[in-house]
C-alpha cells in the first residue's frame, strides 16, 4: 500500500510547488479540505516557516527554514518507505519525456519552432492538431511513470486526473469552450504545461535534486 503523507509535509510541499497561493490553492495542491489545510498554515506561520503577504498580491510563501523542513522531511519520508530506487527510475523516465513535452509546448506556441517569433494564433487547424497528437503520445507515456510514483507515494496520486483533464480540454477544442487553446501551456490555470511543471518540481523536492544544477 502506498505511503500517505503527513498533513504537515503536504502543506509544506504544496507550498514550495506554487511558490505563491492563496490558501485554497494550497489545499488543493497538498489534497486537504480548506479547513484541514488553513489551521496548519497558520501554525507554519508561528513557526516562521510560512508567510503570509498582502498587497497587490496576495497569498502564501515559504520562508527558507519552511523549504528546509520541508526538504528534511521530504527525505527522512522516502528513507522510511524505502522508495529511493523506484522515485530515481520515474524521475529518470521523466527526464527523457521532459525534453518532448517542452518541444511541443513551442511548437504549440509559435509557429515554426524555438527560432521563430511566429504566434500561433491556431487558424491551422492540421498544425494544431499533429501537435496535440504528439502531447497525447507523451501523456500515454508518462501514465505508467505515475503509477509506479503513486504505488510507492500516495501524494503523486493526483497528477494522472489532472494533466487528463488539462488534455481532455485541448483535445475538445473549441467545442470545450473559450480558452480551450490555454489548457495547453497558459500558467495561471491548471494547464497541461502547468502540472507537469509541478509533477518535475515534486520529483526534484522528493529526491533533493535542485533545479538549477539538474543534469550537472
Amino acid at each position: 500500500m502506498a505511503h500517505a503523507s503527513e498533513p504537515e509535509l503536504l502543506v509544506l510541499t504544496a507550498l514550495r510547488l506554487k511558490s505563491f497561493a492563496l490558501a485554497e490553492s494550497v489545499a488543493a495542491a497538498a489534497g486537504l479540505e480548506l479547513d484541514r489545510a488553513e489551521p496548519i498554515l497558520a501554525d507554519l506561520a508561528e513557526r516562521a516557516l510560512a508567510r503570509y503577504r498582502e498587497g497587490v498580491l496576495t497569498g502564501w510563501l515559504l520562508t527558507p527554514s519552511g523549504r528546509q523542513l520541508g526538504e528534511s522531511l521530504l527525505a527522512a519520508e522516502l528513507e522510511a518507505v524505502g522508495g529511493r530506487a523506484v522515485v530515481e527510475g520515474a524521475y529518470h523516465q521523466f527526464l527523457s519525456l521532459n525534453a518532448d513535452l517542452l518541444g511541443i509546448c513551442t511548437d504549440w506556441q509559435l509557429l515554426g519552432g524555438v527560432d521563430s517569433q511566429t504566434l500561433n494564433d491556431h487558424s491551422d487547424p492540421d498544425h494544431d492538431a499533429s501537435v496535440i497528437a504528439r502531447l497525447a503520445v507523451v501523456d500515454d507515456k508518462v501514465g505508467p511513470l505515475l503509477l509506479d510514483l503513486t504505488g510507492v507515494l500516495d501524494r503523486f496520486g493526483g497528477y494522472r486526473t489532472r494533466l487528463e483533464h488539462a488534455l481532455g480540454r485541448v483535445q475538445a477544442g473549441a467545442s470545450g469552450g473559450d480558452g480551450w487553446a490555454d489548457w495547453f501551456t497558459k500558467p495561471t490555470i491548471d494547464s497541461y504545461h502547468t502540472v507537469w511543471f509541478e509533477l518535475h518540481e515534486n520529483l526534484l523536492a522528493t529526491l533533493g535534486v535542485q533545479r538549477a544544477t539538474e543534469g550537472h
